[in-house]
């Protein structure tokens, strides 16, 4: 493989929501993924099935997926307060194209269940409680597989436990998608990028300090990842 951890996928998408429209991000998706899930079976993806982003079919099931960006920068939300007016342009810039780098994507499935939300819509919905937030997303995955269904995600992520179960735990869900840096050692809780209380408190960080720990916690989180992807490639 050949993945450029530093490419921006804007810079391919014309213009238009990089998930969709990026040929470089959808290549480096099938590319990375395509590898064998715990119990030994290939997940192969395939990109030439009409009218689908990725494809896979195979004795453990059929899944049709799509890319999802997993760090908002919140610029263009109206729920947190103005304080973008306090940053500098160049900063700003910088978070949004490391956000758009390989470490800041992820697949899910894509296919609606009985007319109800996806696990990307369900996500970027829910902005009081998950607000487009991969950590936040995670724990309710790590809950998922605990079979606890006390998070904002829980009926969400039940709809799509033949996809999760493809991973045969937490730990094979995490290890897959390279996300070990999001996770302690021992995989009994994330690692947040604001304080956590049990999503009570905002998604959405409310203060200019609060959104300067999110930024630099998610600049962190994603060149790990990048670097995980690179000696993956």
């Amino acid at each position: 493989m050949n993945i450029d951890i530093t490419h921006d996928f804007r810079s391919d998408a014309a213009g238009r929501d990089p998930d969709k429209f990026s040929p470089t991000l959808r290549r480096y998706h099938q590319q990375l993924w395509s590898k064998p899930v715990p119990n030994g079976v290939l997940f192969d993806l395939a990109i030439t099935r009409p009218g689908a982003y990725l494809h896979h079919s195979s004795e453990v099931g059929e899944f049709t997926l799509s890319s999802d960006s997993v760090i908002p920068t919140y610029e263009y939300w109206k729920t947190p307060p103005l304080y973008f007016a306090q940053i500098p342009l160049a900063e700003q810039e910088e978070f949004a194209r490391i956000s758009y780098t390989m470490g800041g994507m992820i697949i899910f499935p894509r296919n609606p269940i009985a007319g109800k939300w996806t696990i990307n819509q369900a996500r970027g919905t829910n902005k009081s409680t998950i607000g487009d937030r991969f950590d936040l997303t995670l724990e309710c995955i790590r809950r998922h597989y605990l079979s606890r269904e006390d998070s904002p995600l829980a009926q969400t992520l039940a709809r799509y436990a033949d996809f999760f179960a493809l991973f045969g735990d937490f730990h094979g869900y995490v290890d897959f998608f390279l996300l070990q840096d999001l996770v302690t050692d021992d995989l009994a809780s994330i690692r947040f990028f604001t304080a956590f209380a049990d999503f009570a408190s905002p998604a959405v960080p409310q203060t200019l300090d609060e959104f300067v720990q999110y930024r630099k916690l998610s600049v962190e989180f994603v060149e790990a990842r990048n670097r995980r992807v690179a000696n993956s490639a």
